[in-house]
């Protein structure tokens, strides 16, 4: 199968690729989260989740494997050292009493992931304590097992969880595309640098392209 893609054709087989969603999480998305707390505006996250919504199902439908990611920490905070939890806001850090919860603890209601994207049966889910999706959480070796050779990437933020698990993909030879409407950044002029870092020097961390292709491309298939 093929995807019109920059910075040229992106080709996949489907029983060998996964659409990997990134911390569609309450915490981030929804009004009175975590990430409103922080003074930022969560109508630009929330704005991807149709789009989001529409390729998750044509990517059930055609039988495509599906990775969903939560930033989780264990209710201790062993698993988050305070190079992390002393950064944002020092009045509200990861593990406090939040108003969804402790933030981005394991279990809490903030740390679920939105309604409208919640995983089926059969899907994996993966509780990272990092920015990207395989540090510390098994994930390449899931992959691996399912002979997953390429990955499709949406979610939040793309300057941060996206980008960092698109480059950790990379390095381990995995073939990645993002899908630019499916993804999104509090900050525009992030998301835009990192859409084009992603796709530069000829596709020296993937490739990029807007959801229509993919569904173009599942049309076809």
């Amino acid at each position: 199968m093929q995807i019109e893609a920059q910075p040229f054709t992106y080709e996949f087989d489907l029983a060998k690729t996964a659409l990997v969603l990134i911390d569609m999480q309450r915490d981030f998305i929804e009004p009175g989260g975590f990430g409103e707390t922080l003074g930022n505006d969560v109508s630009l996250l929330e704005a991807i989740v149709p789009a989001t919504k529409t390729t998750l199902e044509a990517w059930r439908a055609a039988g495509g494997l599906v990775v969903h990611t939560r930033e989780a920490h264990k209710p201790d905070l062993s698993d988050c050292p305070p190079a992390k939890r002393n950064r944002g806001n020092p009045t509200l850090r990861i593990g406090d009493a939040g108003p969804m919860g402790r933030i981005l603890v394991m279990g809490e209601p903030g740390n679920q992931i939105i309604e409208a994207l919640a995983p089926v049966e059969g899907e994996i889910v993966v509780d990272k304590p990092g920015k990207g999706a395989f540090y510390a959480t098994g994930l390449h070796e899931m992959l691996k097992r399912r002979g997953i050779t390429h990955l499709l990437f949406g979610g939040v933020t793309t300057e941060v969880c996206v980008q960092t698990s698109m480059r950790e993909a990379n390095d381990r030879g995995y073939d990645c595309l993002l899908l630019e409407d499916c993804t999104e950044s509090y900050f525009p002029a992030f998301k835009a640098a990192a859409v084009e870092m992603i796709r530069a020097q000829g596709g020296i961390v993937g490739w990029t392209a807007p959801s229509a292709a993919l569904l173009a491309a599942l049309g076809t298939h």
